[in-house]
């Protein structure tokens, strides 16, 4: 018999009845080190007081009006995200599919508007996550997620990351951008070259496509940047935002300059919860930590020192790890023996981490990780990959 709850995961016996920072309490009393931040969605760490506090004292004056009036907690916010990237404009929504599906709809309807209806297509890349809708799951392109659900959204062509050849031989007549995550991370922390971010970029000019970016988990200063692309000194047309951008309350957005945004006039696209006073209020808040002086800095420095911990730590227990990789604070650890068993055993030391593909660990903290939450972490991690190993190499490394 079905349960209540729709078993679509495959959840872990754990179940958190408040947090601090880095650290969950569960309802039987147990602490974890959470470096999976909810999938890279807790920016601003747990229980944060001034967030918190935000939430509070909007719900309490109105949570939701509708976009059929003003929203001056929106306007804020969007001019915000204007004054600090290259956008002209944005659009709020509730998630990061949802943003995915608003960038590609700018992307085709501004071909559209400029008189070439034709170029709708869109080159994504292998390894690649834009959601779980039917559009973002063709754009996505893993078979395993799209059996079962008829047939793919057409317009949606997929090459090798870091391969320009790849990319220029894709496009054709009916194209209208690119699509890309600076940084994988379902894909398991793969980057994209910053050769290849700023190719992309003279390629688009080159062809006169569009480059959108899904920023939804590198971005919001997850990589020591507001945005990763801004590590390649390069600017989108149109940009994809959600997790962190919340700090755990369901925000969503798409950033884009005029030239794409102008055209989704009104009937063209919209939501009904997205942009809200609420969830804006919670944009708002998290813009107040991540914009402050020096936070970005200190996110670039603690994650050097993590990444040095993690590359250690593959050196000194190389049958369980092959490398360390990623940039900032979203970070990977391939593994050697399948990710889920060395999850497992961090998980039993009480840190909490991602699986991620190409059989990688994700290592995704909240940003306002401190430096001895990183001490532990490493300390448990060392724990967890001893107790991977076989028994014999157990008793060499005792």
């Amino acid at each position: 018999m079905i349960s209540a709850l729709l078993p679509n995961y495959n959840r872990a016996p754990l179940a958190f009845e408040r947090g601090e920072g880095a650290w969950l309490w569960t309802t039987d009393g147990r602490r974890f080190l959470d470096f999976g931040a909810g999938i890279a969605t807790a920016s601003i760490g747990h229980g944060n007081k001034h967030l918190a506090d935000a939430i509070a004292a909007q719900a309490h004056k109105v949570m939701h009006v509708s976009n059929l009036y003003r929203i001056p907690q929106a306007e804020m916010l969007a001019q915000r995200l204007v004054d600090a990237t290259f956008a002209d404009t944005v659009f709020f929504c509730n998630s990061g599919a949802e943003a995915n599906e608003g960038m590609i709809k700018m992307m085709r309807r501004a071909m559209f508007a400029n008189g070439h209806p034709e170029r709708y297509k869109i080159i994504c890349f292998e390894g690649a996550f834009h959601g779980r809708t039917l559009a973002t799951l063709a754009a996505t392109g893993n078979h395993h997620y799209l059996e079962g659900f008829g047939p793919p959204v057409e317009g949606f062509v997929h090459v090798p990351l870091n391969n320009l050849n790849a990319v220029r031989n894709a496009i054709d007549g009916q194209t209208a951008g690119i699509m890309i995550e600076p940084v994988q991370g379902e894909g398991g922390i793969r980057s994209a070259d910053i050769q290849f971010m700023k190719d992309l970029r003279s390629t688009c000019d080159e062809f006169g496509i569009f480059l959108g970016l899904d920023e939804i988990q590198c971005g919001m200063g997850r990589t020591g940047k507001l945005f990763a692309h801004e590590w390649a000194g390069i600017e989108p047309d149109v940009l994809s935002a959600a997790k962190g951008i919340g700090g755990g309350f369901p925000l969503g957005a798409v950033l884009a300059r005029e030239a794409v945004g102008k055209y989704l006039v009104p009937g063209t696209h919209g939501t009904t919860y997205g942009g809200n006073p609420l969830a804006c209020t919670a944009g708002n808040a998290v813009l107040d930590v991540i914009l402050a002086p020096g936070f970005l800095d200190e996110v670039v420095r603690k994650g050097n020192a993590l990444m040095a911990g993690l590359k250690q730590i593959a050196v000194d227990f190389p049958s369980v790890f092959e490398a360390a990789r990623g940039k900032g604070l979203i970070l990977g650890l391939k593994c050697v023996i399948p990710a889920g068993e060395v999850q497992a055993a961090f998980t039993a030391q009480g840190l909490m981490t991602v699986t991620a593909g190409e059989n990688v660990l994700r290592i995704v903290p909240p940003l306002v990780i401190t430096d001895s939450d990183i001490a532990e972490a490493l300390a448990m991690m060392r724990r967890g990959a001893a107790a991977c190993l076989p028994d014999v190499a157990k008793v060499a490394a005792q």
